[in-house]
């Protein structure tokens, strides 16, 4: 009997269940139809307009857009901006994400929830920000006569401002996990405070370092707001010059060969990136984190927290106020006032009216990103799956990897004709948004999906239970919070999405971020008033939205 259990127990991990491979194919269904109707169609729809001529697809013309100076120009740029980026947000950051790990201090959560607001704040606003601070007649402007609009300065501190919660969170949970008895013990045996956290410390936070840049990288290769509102005409990425080629040149030849240059880039990103997760994940022993925060000792650790409120002060509230303090200029809340006005110009309806179309978009857009992704999410909770599973997980990242400008632009190309000529309907925008928001729920909820223990699903399965049932009487309870928090970073990320949103919006039901573009690209103080002033209304949304997450958040790794 006890050899027959044995064998039994060596068996189970590897046996196939029909039952659960059908439940787990069901359930990819729904997305993977939503993906190649809603991603893969609009994709390759207008990638084979921009390189098929007469039927044939000229592959030579990637080679001839290659040989173009200008294209050269933007690659180099866009690739050399993203390191610059990313370094710069590793110096910044990285005692930011000591003094979180290891430190404790009154106002903490608070201000850690202040650190994370530029993550979940829309590009554009974060663009407008910082064109209130070191744009013409911003605060630098006026107290000292400084201006960086013009120059590439103002796009790597945007960049480091969005950024800077990646690094904190991403290396900081980690840091703050590792057990500081073992640096402890270098010192002990003679290493000094420099040596002991260079070959103990530094090496087991080399994998979360380096998954943290990979995704500094990755948002910065694919910059689109803030280099469009700060970089002028000097500066352009490869997502601005899609954007550029398509919408004011027509040349959907090239803006398709360069969607191809970046798909394949951010694809071996991505790729770098999975392996350096997979690897943090599985080589560290980990204590709990609240039991290696202490309170700063020594002159050295209150200079250094003094010098991460001073850059979070300087780096992070800084903009944000100058841009609350410009939306204000004008006597009465007059730049408020006037978004109720229609002007007949750039907009058919009151630019007000955009605050309601996005929450409604951004709401019917979450819940889309919730059911695919809480779908997605069960289909790959087995950690056995089979490469096509696994396959189907990388599926699902891909709208990160793709220009949003060609989704938004594939929308209107392919969505034109029976059954699905969808260019008048208001689902357009949340479908796009949808996209981006999947990810999002798939990699919030799939970590809690996976610790629920197996044994109460098979339970629940040789009692009678069909899969639906139990999903809603095992898994739902167990993970009701980690769906709420998943839906409250697709609300964020529906609100703010602008790349494909700023080509399907209708003009008579403009977004907030298509609207405050639409502002800043007129000139007058009024318009430039009223865009600081819609920014500073979907700031407000964002951060209420940052806090419900906060309370909501139950993972203690720091990750998002």
């Amino acid at each position: 009997m006890d050899l027959a259990r044995t064998e039994v127990g060596k068996a189970a991990p590897v046996a196939r269940n029909p039952r659960g491979t059908a439940a787990r194919l069901a359930l990819m269904a729904g997305p993977v139809a939503f993906f190649a109707v809603f991603f893969a169609y609009p994709v390759a729809a207008i990638v084979a307009r921009g390189l098929e001529v007469d039927g044939v697809w000229r592959f030579g013309r990637i080679v001839d857009v290659l040989a173009q100076p200008d294209v050269r120009h933007v690659l180099w740029f866009t690739t050399w901006q993203a390191l610059a980026s990313t370094a710069l947000t590793l110096l910044i950051a990285l005692p930011g994400a000591y003094v979180f790990a290891r430190l404790d201090f009154p106002g903490k959560q608070a201000l850690r929830a202040v650190v994370t607001v530029p993550f979940v704040l829309p590009t554009v606003v974060v663009g407008t920000a910082f064109l209130a601070l070191v744009g013409r007649g911003g605060l630098l402007d006026e107290l000292w006569g400084v201006r960086l609009d013009t120059t590439v300065w103002a796009i790597l501190l945007a960049h480091v401002f969005f950024n800077y919660a990646v690094v904190v969170r991403t290396v900081g949970g980690l840091w703050a996990q590792l057990d500081p008895r073992q640096e402890e013990a270098a010192r002990m045996l003679g290493a000094s405070r420099a040596r002991a956290w260079r070959q103990v410390t530094l090496p087991a936070l080399a994998p979360a370092v380096a998954a943290a840049a990979l995704m500094v990288f990755l948002f910065t290769f694919t910059s689109f707001g803030v280099v469009q509102i700060l970089g002028g005409p000097a500066f352009s990425t490869l997502e601005v010059e899609i954007y550029r080629q398509t919408s004011q040149v027509f040349d959907l030849s090239t803006a398709a060969v360069l969607t191809l240059i970046q798909f394949a880039a951010v694809v071996a990103v991505l790729a770098v990136h999975a392996w350096t997760v997979r690897r943090r994940e599985s080589a560290l022993r980990l204590v709990d984190a609240a039991t290696t925060a202490r309170r700063p000792r020594g002159t050295g650790q209150w200079a250094l927290l003094a010098g991460v409120l001073a850059t979070v002060a300087l780096l992070v509230v800084l903009p944000l106020a100058v841009l609350v303090q410009r939306s204000l200029g004008a006597p009465g809340f007059g730049y408020y006032r006037a978004l109720t006005e229609a002007d007949g110009g750039a907009f058919l309806v009151p630019p007000i009216e955009a605050i309601g179309n996005s929450l409604q978009y951004a709401l019917a857009a979450t819940a889309l990103a919730v059911v695919i992704g809480a779908l997605a999410a069960g289909a790959l909770t087995r950690r056995d799956a089979g490469r096509f599973v696994r396959g189907f997980d990388a599926l699902l990242m891909l709208p990160l990897g793709v220009s949003a400008v060609t989704v938004g632009f594939g929308f209107l190309i392919a969505l034109d004709e029976p059954p699905l000529d969808l260019r008048s309907s208001w689902i357009l925008v949340p479908l796009a948004q949808a996209l981006v928001g999947v990810p999002f729920v798939v990699r919030t909820m799939l970590p809690v999906l996976r610790a629920v223990d197996g044994r109460l699903r098979e339970a629940a399965a040789v009692l009678g239970a069909s899969p639906w049932r139990v999903w809603r009487e095992v898994d739902l309870p167990m993970v009701r919070r980690a769906l709420l928090v998943a839906a409250g970073f697709a609300f964020a990320v529906s609100l703010g999405e602008f790349g494909a949103t700023v080509f399907i919006a209708r003009p008579d039901n403009p977004t907030l971020p298509v609207a405050v573009a639409r502002l800043l690209g007129r000139p007058g103080d009024m318009n430039y008033g009223q865009a600081m002033a819609l920014s500073t209304i979907l700031m407000l949304v964002c951060a209420v939205a940052l806090v419900v997450l906060e309370r909501l958040r139950t993972d203690r790794s720091g990750e998002f």
